[in-house]
């Protein structure tokens, strides 16, 4: 067996080289940190806004309501409503009484999420829908029996899902309780930006953190005629989309594309997917000197970023396509960004591209016929 092979020892992060959208507004900064944190490039487009404290007036009114006629059930959807419902509360004097409540209730959860900040509020959920959906919640509590019960609803940003309709048409009355909405983009001009720089290959990723901004994202992609440069990009594997959960990634896949989605819904568990997707082997070429990645902007060798110009990573591209075939000057001269005919043009790129992989051997002159990339085969990997 050869002693020269792959690399085992990344030499940089294993995002170095990718440029990834991240469209969430909540914790976007804790989610393109952890991104960040692993060499990735990070764009924030938020494709929702969160307008905080819808009518508070109305809010405070009813949660003084349910203290002088207490809730049997209490629905908790998020846990920012349901922390940002407490924070109310407390403001105007009215979180112990409203504590109070809470702890005689029966309270459901919808996901780990709002079980966390129901327990860090004290409390404990005693049944947490783990889908993360309000069908399945509604499901639990008609099949449980609500007849005659009195439920108050924690709304999330995007409103009443059918949850209220489905318990009311069991028999039981609600208390609706709206504290945040989804509203527009902060810079609906960057969400647009984001969209036309995606499909034109500008990004390796795009991750979403919940339906309605995945829903958004997606109706400015149709808006604009995009959808079928995306679909394309993402069948030939140059761009990944990324979703939290399956709740999350419903909309994509209605879409038509088949999004990266971690076991747990998490974004913890959602980089680590994004990171085990961008590091996997089955990722890149095998040349003599380590791994060779290709990304939207970049290309990596072993994780380190290689110094490219645009035209020398558009002719890697092209050779790397299908390693070890030869490709014509003529071909070499299509995929550089200004038209020429003049095969010289095509020697240069190609001398730079050497030069920028620090292994000359790495792309070989066929004579009078082109180039190719010198695959490392697996046979040869030590």
């Amino acid at each position: 067996m050869a002693e020269t092979g792959r690399r085992v020892t990344p030499h940089g992060p294993v995002l170095a080289g990718t440029r990834i959208l991240v469209t969430a507004q909540r914790r976007a900064t804790d989610l393109a940190s952890a991104l960040v944190r692993r060499g990735a490039q990070v764009h924030i487009a938020a494709t929702l806004g969160v307008e905080a404290h819808i009518d508070e007036d109305t809010l405070v009114r009813r949660t003084q309501e349910l203290i002088a006629d207490p809730p049997d059930v209490v629905v908790v959807t998020t846990g920012i409503g349901f922390r940002s419902w407490l924070e109310t509360a407390e403001s105007v004097d009215l979180l112990e009484p409203l504590l109070e409540v809470l702890a005689a209730a029966r309270i459901v959860a919808r996901g780990p999420k709002a079980r966390g900040a129901i327990q860090a509020s004290g409390l404990v959920a005693d049944w947490v829908a783990e889908s993360e959906t309000s069908r399945e919640m509604a499901e639990y509590l008609v099949a449980e029996g609500v007849d005659g019960m009195r439920i108050a609803v924690q709304h999330h940003g995007a409103g009443d899902d059918g949850l209220e309709s489905a318990v009311t048409a069991a028999g039981a009355s609600t208390v609706p309780l709206v504290v945040y909405r989804w509203g527009p983009p902060p810079d609906p001009e960057a969400v647009e930006r984001s969209v036309r720089d995606a499909a034109c290959g500008g990004f390796d990723a795009i991750v979403f953190t919940s339906a309605p901004g995945a829903s958004a994202w997606l109706s400015v992609v149709r808006d604009l005629g995009e959808r079928a440069a995306l679909l394309e990009l993402a069948r030939e594997g140059r761009l990944v989309l990324a979703a939290v959960g399956p709740v999350t990634a419903e909309p994509l896949v209605v879409a038509g594309f088949e999004p990266l989605v971690p076991d747990r819904g998490r974004l913890g568990a959602l980089v680590r997917s994004v990171v085990l997707h961008f590091g996997g082997d089955d990722l890149g070429v095998d040349v003599a000197t380590g791994r060779l990645r290709l990304h939207a902007t970049a290309a990596t060798l072993d994780h380190a970023v290689l110094p490219l110009p645009p035209a020398g990573l558009a002719v890697l591209r092209l050779l790397a396509s299908d390693p070890g075939a030869v490709f014509t000057r003529d071909q070499v001269l299509s995929v550089l960004p200004r038209a020429t005919d003049d095969h010289h043009a095509a020697d240069v790129a190609v001398g730079r591209l050497r030069e920028a992989l620090g292994d000359r051997s790495l792309v070989k002159t066929v004579v009078k016929r082109g180039y190719r990339l010198e695959p490392l085969h697996r046979e040869d990997i030590a």
